[in-house]
């Protein structure tokens, strides 16, 4: 039997396969289910949302990778440890290709990104560090490339899912919808 850990791992990763063939509907076994006899299930999928697609107010939920990506990236001792299963809360307000991405952290602490898909805006790193960038939009992922490690943000059942690479280090965090 498998734990709900593997089976969320796998939802994500068939929903991820999934969007990548901008499939819209599945009828077959999903999430450990033995039989679905016609089952269909509506993806959530921001390329085919319209305007709204990302907007919503997400809790974190977990995470993979963490300490090595932090180290990778350079993150001082002091907000490695502040960061460590920091239940951080989201909030993307997007209208269009313009969007609002504000993440408040424990203690009062909010970091705020104001970007249009396409166009170089000022951003802030998670460690507060100042930049410019052009956010796109690829295959319904938000992706933006950070002054050291890369970045894509996308909706997946519901779920808002993080990831980032810096040198090969994957870090993965999912966050769920609150509002």
């Amino acid at each position: 039997m498998k734990s709900q850990k593997e089976e969320e791992r796998l939802c994500l990763q068939l929903c991820q396969s999934v969007s990548q063939r901008n499939s819209r509907w599945i009828q077959r076994t999903i999430c450990g289910l033995k039989e679905i006899r016609s089952a269909a299930i509506l993806l959530h999928q921001p390329h085919h949302q319209g305007n709204m697609a990302f907007t919503g107010k997400y809790e974190f939920e977990g995470d993979e990778n963490y300490d090595d990506f932090v180290k990778k990236i350079g993150l001082p001792g002091d907000k490695i440890e502040m960061g460590r299963n920091c239940k951080i809360v989201t909030e993307v307000v997007q209208n269009g290709n313009d969007f609002t991405w504000t993440q408040h952290f424990p203690g009062g602490r909010t970091t705020t990104n104001t970007f249009t898909i396409g166009k170089e805006a000022d951003m802030e790193t998670m460690g507060g560090k100042k930049f410019k960038a052009t956010v796109k939009m690829e295959d319904g992922k938000i992706v933006a490339d950070f002054p050291n490690y890369h970045h894509t943000a996308e909706i997946c059942g519901g779920k808002l899912v993080e990831t980032s690479t810096a040198s090969g280090v994957v870090y993965k965090r999912t966050s769920k919808r609150i509002a």
